[in-house]
């Protein structure tokens, strides 16, 4: 029996379920509405359109083959009715009614409905600041706003920009200025480093110290107090500690679901907003589905509701709800949080719950970094890559991975194997014996996601006893104590420059150290340090051998500490 499909949102969510449930009942009727103008466009190419990567802001609009992806297309390619700059005012449920008002004219009219998709994203976070409507302050949501930045910066007259906040679209932005455009750029977070949550403090510091290379400054634990102008025009940002002076403003906050006419109308949400809805996208009226950046889902690793509004998942969630509106019962179990953000030529990525979100989440969590060459040691064109891995002390569960290295498939690879693993509940011994494609252009013979797997399980035993670059940093800071004795496994050749700036650098290759063992104290804190933590593994394990209680590894070694920005 054919039905009438009625859709709110056509960004995302939207057009990927209305196109997909004409698919499966053609003579079904759709009809799909949206308060702008722009419909079914790539919100997350917006900063590489800014940044000149993608030349044309009708590319984020149009399909593969080049097609805009207009109220015509829709209607002649899809068999879809689009109604733009029409928005959905009251949603009738007890007579199935959605009330719109075109919003050029004020007509208003009401669309009767069978089943209802309910998918009006999100929008920018406002911090409502004085001054926060001035010329050059600008917010990343749609290709209108793109073209105003961009057209801005192509003027000419834009040489210093601020970003607030240091997320998703805080990152990206900042690189688009700095990196295409030259432009003296700051960014200003009120947390204490960037994407809060999401990467360790020793991940984030890594990414921060290549951002600050490339010409970014970070200004964290401030909060934007106020903007201010000239001529109407922006001219200035005013923090907690500091004045900086700006031609443009982005605000990159966040975004806030887009809940309210759900609240209305009584279907269930979340008390930060968002529209709850089960594993098959349903809300608790069972007439009505919603999806992507309006709703909350499952967090496979806490069981709590999560909010991940990414376009990838607008579009799988948008097929489940295609079918199920045309009777089939495909589940969406939920998410574990899997991201990936470029930053020049290095990336962060990411899936599962970092080290503080899964303390934060009930875990008794232990988390351990590595760094280690992304392909074979021997072949020409390789590279450094971080991982940590985030797992549960006593069950040895996995609980994420994240990681800093290349923007290349790499890293992105990895941390996609493990996200496609983890609503397996996959235990330290099954990321250890991982069977991963093996070719020395691609990989070592023993991959870095296995070695990483035996680091986890080595801490576990209190086999390899350590910390990343974080505490070898507050180490070093103390090192007028006299608490510690800093030991270089590595050659003499490789260490001698540091000997000779620092009176506390001592090296044993870790060859020689059972011919050596008068010069290392058992009386101190050993800390030991090599190119990656190899050796210095090794080294530990000697020395346990021989008596030594009080050992330090450094994980991720000299390659870890010179990414975090330690000075020796």
């Amino acid at each position: 029996m054919a039905q009438n499909i009625v859709v709110i949102g056509g960004v995302a969510l939207g057009p990927k379920a209305a196109c997909r449930f004409k698919r499966l009942e053609p003579g079904s009727t759709v009809t799909m509405i949206d308060q702008s103008s722009l419909i079914s466009y790539g919100g997350c190419g917006i900063p590489y359109y800014v940044s000149g990567d993608v030349s044309d802001a009708k590319e984020l609009c149009e399909t593969s083959f080049h097609m805009l992806r207009d109220p015509k297309f829709f209607k002649e390619v899809k068999g879809v009715d689009v109604q733009i700059l029409t928005k959905a005012t009251r949603i009738d449920r007890e007579k199935k009614v959605v009330e719109v008002e075109n919003v050029t004219t004020g007509e208003c009219a009401a669309l009767p409905y069978d089943k209802l998709v309910y998918a009006t994203g999100a929008s920018p976070r406002k911090l409502n600041l004085p001054g926060e409507d001035l010329k050059g302050v600008s917010y990343v949501c749609n290709p209108e706003d793109a073209t105003r930045i961009r057209e801005g910066i192509s003027s000419g007259v834009v040489n210093k920009a601020v970003i607030v906040g240091a997320g998703f679209i805080g990152l990206e932005m900042a690189e688009a200025f700095a990196d295409m455009w030259g432009i003296e750029t700051s960014v200003v977070e009120i947390t204490d480093q960037v994407m809060p949550r999401l990467v360790s403090p020793a991940l984030a510091t890594m990414a921060q110290q290549h951002m600050e290379e490339g010409g970014v400054d970070f200004y964290f634990g401030e909060s934007v107090t106020a903007i201010e102008g000239e001529d109407g025009k922006v001219a200035r940002v005013i923090t907690s500690k500091r004045t900086l002076e700006a031609d443009v403003v982005i605000i990159a906050a966040g975004v806030i679901p887009n809940s309210k006419l759900a609240e209305e109308a009584g279907l269930a949400c979340h008390e930060r907003g968002g529209v709850i809805v089960d594993e098959f996208m349903r809300t608790n009226d069972p007439n009505i589905y919603a999806g992507g950046d309006c709703a909350i889902v499952k967090h496979l690793l806490t069981g709590e509701g999560a909010f991940l509004p990414l376009g990838s998942m607008a579009n799988r969630q948008g097929r489940v709800i295609g079918n199920n509106l045309a009777g089939r019962e495909t589940r969406f179990d939920g998410v574990v949080g899997s991201f990936v953000v470029k930053l020049f030529e290095t990336s962060l990525a990411g899936t599962g719950l970092s080290l503080e979100a899964a303390k934060a989440a009930g875990y008794d969590a232990l988390s351990v970094l590595l760094i280690q060459l992304d392909r074979a040691h021997f072949y020409p064109t390789k590279e450094l890559m971080t991982l940590e891995m985030v797992f549960e002390k006593e069950s040895r569960r996995v609980l994420g991975v994240q990681g800093f290295g290349s923007s290349g498939d790499a890293l992105v690879g990895r941390i996609n194997a493990v996200a496609a693993l983890l609503k397996m509940n996959p235990t330290i011994d099954e990321i250890s014996n991982m069977e991963l494609a093996y070719s020395p252009p691609f990989s070592a013979a023993m991959d870095i996601l296995n070695t990483l797997g035996n680091l986890a399980d080595n801490a576990i035993l209190g086999i390899n006893q350590g910390v990343g670059p974080d505490g070898f940093q507050e180490l070093w800071n103390q090192r007028e104590s006299g608490d510690c004795y800093f030991v270089d496994c590595r050659e003499k050749a490789d260490a001698e420059e540091l000997m000779k700036r620092n009176p506390d650098w001592h090296n044993v290759p870790q060859g020689e150290i059972y011919n050596r063992l008068d010069e290392i104290p058992k009386d101190k804190s050993v800390v030991l340090v090599c190119n990656t933590g190899a050796r210095s593994y090794e080294a530990q394990i000697m020395l346990q051998d021989k008596g030594y209680e009080n050992i330090i590894n450094i994980h991720g070694g000299m390659a870890a500490i010179n990414k975090y920005g330690v000075k020796l």
